[in-house]
């Protein structure tokens, strides 16, 4: 399948999900992101969900490691559509939130981070079984990933698709994907 069929598809399949599914699937990633190592981990850059959209809940995911491992800086994006790229900021919490034109959740007085990051977790559509992304077409992730050597793991509601005829030499492949099921390797 193409990226503009998959894109298409897979909103349409999130779209669908009743509130209890949806929290069931956020609950089963949670599950599966608490069994990743994080002992070498420092900083983690992580997406804040478009909620409206059905992406995957990363606050519970956010909560979890400012718990379990407080020493882990977490990393959030904000975006520049004019450029298509994005800063990367401290996260100081919910109340340093506000939403952009295109309703994202964007941090508002987090330091900018500039220093390295070991672990990303990615939004995406969709992934197919090489470890390869559909995410919502504007390079945003990609043109970020091609400038690190952060380990690259992608979330995701539903599990692998076949294959993704239209990948180009910009895409950057994923280390793992985490689905509600089970962490898959690349």
């Amino acid at each position: 399948m193409l990226k503009a069929e998959i894109r298409k598809q897979a909103l349409k399949d999130r779209l669908l999900l009743n509130d209890s599914t949806y929290q069931e699937l956020n609950e089963s990633l949670l599950k599966q992101f608490k069994t990743l190592d994080f002992s070498k981990i420092k900083a983690l850059h992580i997406f804040l969900p478009i909620t409206e959209k059905r992406e995957p809940n990363t606050f519970l995911l956010i909560d979890w490691i400012t718990k379990k491992h407080p020493e882990i800086k977490i990393i959030v994006p904000k975006a520049d559509f004019e450029t298509a790229l994005m800063t990367n900021h401290e996260y100081l919490g919910v109340d340093d939130l506000k939403k952009n034109l295109y309703n994202i959740l964007e941090p508002q007085k987090g330091n900018l981070h500039t220093g390295e990051i070991d672990l990303v977790i990615i939004p995406l559509l969709a992934f197919d079984l090489l470890g390869y992304r559909v995410g919502y077409g504007k390079g945003f992730y990609d043109r970020f990933l091609e400038n690190t050597n952060a380990q690259k793991i992608g979330l995701s509601l539903y599990p692998a698709i076949e294959k993704i005829d239209d990948v180009n030499e910009h895409d950057i492949k994923l280390d793992f994907c985490i689905t509600p099921t089970e962490i898959i390797k690349f």
